[in-house]
């Protein structure tokens, strides 16, 4: 592993873990490493928002960032607690492979995953990531993002298929659909014979957390009415809101 990167987590811990501001040089002793040196990833996790500098005593110690980040891992093995009963029961009505997702920047992260029992099956893997304009967990949260955020996305949208949309306005009027029907549908554009339908997760507030979806072959999908597994997918996604 990278000697800089262990110093540098080292050092988060170690300010982390003080009951008060700490200095440079006691830092450079701590972790026996020069100052110069200790100065350099001191300045790196200032800049990264980790740590602040009291300027006129020299001494750093951590913002809340460190905070933020545990809070994020609460929230995410809450969701997948209390997801777990409903994709469960999602699998067992649709027999087509369940994601749980969560968007970070322009894309998804699946947090977990069950498969299909049906020997043609969507492929993915937990903690992989997709480009939320292409698949139906990442257009289901992208669409209640506020309107500012959706209008320069939607200028710089990659096609990874020919169904992809990426003509800014047709994406646009995609979000609105979303937003007015309260699910998501992935026709083929993330990978060519693979469709997808999903529904927000929601804080009580109304505010998305996550999303859950189903995802299968695209000839699969087709063949029963599309909303037949919106329906199931609301359902679990109202399920897992309520639980949380």
């Amino acid at each position: 592993m990278n000697n800089t990167l262990i110093k540098g987590l080292q050092l988060l811990e170690l300010i982390v873990r003080s009951d008060r501001p700490r200095a440079l040089s006691e830092l450079a002793m701590s972790i026996g490493v020069g100052k110069s040196s200790v100065h350099r990833l001191l300045q790196g996790l200032v800049e990264s928002g980790y740590l602040e500098k009291d300027v006129e005593k020299g001494s750093y110690r951590a913002t809340l960032r460190i905070w933020e980040l545990g809070q994020s891992m609460d929230a995410v093995t809450a969701i997948k607690a209390a997801s777990a009963d409903a994709m469960a029961r999602l699998l067992g009505r649709t027999r087509e492979t369940v994601h749980l997702s969560v968007l970070q920047g322009n894309e998804v992260v699946y947090l977990a995953k069950l498969d299909s029992p049906e020997p043609v099956r969507a492929y993915s893997e937990v903690g992989g990531r997709a480009p939320a304009h292409c698949v139906a967990t990442g257009k289901a949260l992208l669409a209640w993002l506020p309107k500012e955020t959706l209008a320069p996305l939607s200028k710089r949208l990659k096609r990874h298929t020919p169904s992809t949309i990426t003509e800014p306005a047709a994406f646009l009027q995609e979000m609105e659909h979303v937003r007015s029907s309260g699910f998501a549908v992935n026709h083929g554009e993330w990978r060519d014979a693979v469709w997808g339908v999903a529904a927000p997760i929601r804080r009580s507030d109304g505010v998305p957390l996550a999303a859950i979806g189903i995802s299968g072959p695209a000839s699969r999908i087709k063949a029963k009415p599309l909303r037949e597994f919106a329906d199931e997918v609301l359902s679990a996604a109202r399920s897992i809101s309520s639980r949380l």
